[in-house]
């Protein structure tokens, strides 16, 4: 099958199904004009030191200017808008399943997604670490300090070497389990745990992805194609 009969059975297959989980990545989130994270123009392309070691609880703590410099120079895009595949998604979600996103942007809830499970957190949860007082995103766009106590603030993401809140994982794994249907979208798909989340699906439950490249997973009906192109015509 050609892609455009491919979208023509996904689409029959959305419309059929029961509940639908979206597991989504950067991809989706290109076209709002947000970096991905590990392509040629990707954030991490040409960074001074490796990811694992930027965005970690011990930058944060102990090189806090190089972490929040890194943070607000490259991951903050405050006047970003949902694009197509966001309201897609925003829409079936609402009507019939749950959205996981590895997604930090807030975009899906700002698309109006009332089931969105954010699996990594969001740079707009902003809180400091001392105090644990929220925070908003103007204050912490002019220091990293606290200018109640003190305190370093940082965003509620998950960083490297941090475990997924509990809850949000067993979130996860109930909507998954519940599903008839799982798409993937805009992500290769080799992050963990977020791509453990599809053995947890029922064993009958359909999968397809749609991303740029193929995902290493198998039983899974591919799109290779940019998630945009194929959401305008689902």
């Amino acid at each position: 099958m050609d892609n455009e009969e491919k979208i023509s059975v996904l689409k029959e297959d959305i419309d059929k199904a029961k509940n639908v989980v979206f597991l989504t990545g950067a991809g989706v989130s290109t076209h709002s004009g947000i970096p991905d994270y590990r392509s040629k123009s990707g954030i991490y392309n040409g960074v001074s030191e490796i990811p694992e070691t930027i965005l970690s609880e011990d930058t944060l703590f102990n090189r806090p200017k190089f972490f929040y410099d890194f943070v607000m120079n490259n991951m903050y895009f405050p006047k970003a808008s949902p694009n197509t595949v966001h309201d897609k998604i925003a829409e079936i979600s609402n009507k019939k399943g749950t959205l996981i996103t590895q997604n930090i942007d807030r975009l899906d809830s700002r698309a109006g997604n009332k089931h969105v499970i954010e699996f990594h957190g969001n740079l707009y949860n902003i809180y400091c670490t001392k105090c644990h007082q929220p925070v908003t995103y103007e204050e912490y766009a002019k220091s990293y300090l606290h200018k109640d106590c003190g305190g370093i603030i940082r965003p509620g993401i998950i960083l490297y070497g941090e475990a997924i809140n509990p809850e949000t994982l067993n979130k996860s794994v109930a909507a998954m389990q519940k599903a008839d249907l799982v798409i993937i979208v805009g992500t290769s798909f080799v992050v963990y745990p977020f791509a453990q989340l599809l053995a947890y699906r029922k064993e009958d439950s359909k999968v397809w992805a749609v991303n740029k490249t193929a995902i290493p997973a198998s039983g899974v009906n591919s799109i290779i194609d940019d998630a945009i192109n194929v959401f305008e015509k689902l």
